[in-house]
């Protein structure tokens, strides 16, 4: 699972110096620091991997996907970070940022973060979480990252 930031899409990202982590913003603010996926997925059942990779060959059936591990989650890159999971004993927590607020049984919650920036929290327990549905919020989400919601938004 690559994390090679050398496509033309990414070229114009800002490099953090210290963690290189790229962000579409300068100066964006994070918590610099590398984690591997190991980390995420030690002491955890097998079927906890294998609902983590169901999740990752969905979104890459989307698109380029930079997958990035953290200390505490596994974050999901286009332009910009557009979901994330957590892996946990019996499930996969996470959530996906949407431009509007989606009301679905896949969501648990909803925070507003700005106008066009809408957390939806999600939890699969099964690949079958996996429907059509929620298919359609991480491509939904995928053109967040890609930052396609604020030239919709320019243009009207």
């Amino acid at each position: 699972m690559s994390t090679r930031h050398s496509t033309k899409a990414t070229a114009r990202l800002w490099r953090c110096r210290r963690c290189g982590r790229r962000f579409a913003n300068r100066n964006q603010s994070h918590a610099c620091g590398r984690s591997n996926l190991e980390h995420h997925f030690r002491d955890k059942p097998k079927e906890i991997r294998e609902l983590y990779d169901a999740f990752v060959a969905a979104l890459r059936g989307i698109g380029r996907v930079i997958i990035l591990p953290q200390k505490t989650r596994i974050a999901f890159q286009a332009r910009m970070s557009f979901a994330q999971v957590t892996p946990r004993q019996k499930w996969l927590d996470g959530h996906v940022v949407l431009a509007h607020v989606a009301m679905s049984p896949h969501f648990r919650a909803v925070q507003t973060i700005s106008p066009r920036n809408h957390v939806h929290t999600f939890r699969i327990t099964t690949v079958s979480d996996l429907d059509s549905e929620m298919i359609s919020w991480l491509r939904e989400a995928y053109a967040v990252g890609e930052q396609k919601h604020l030239h919709r938004h320019r243009d009207r």
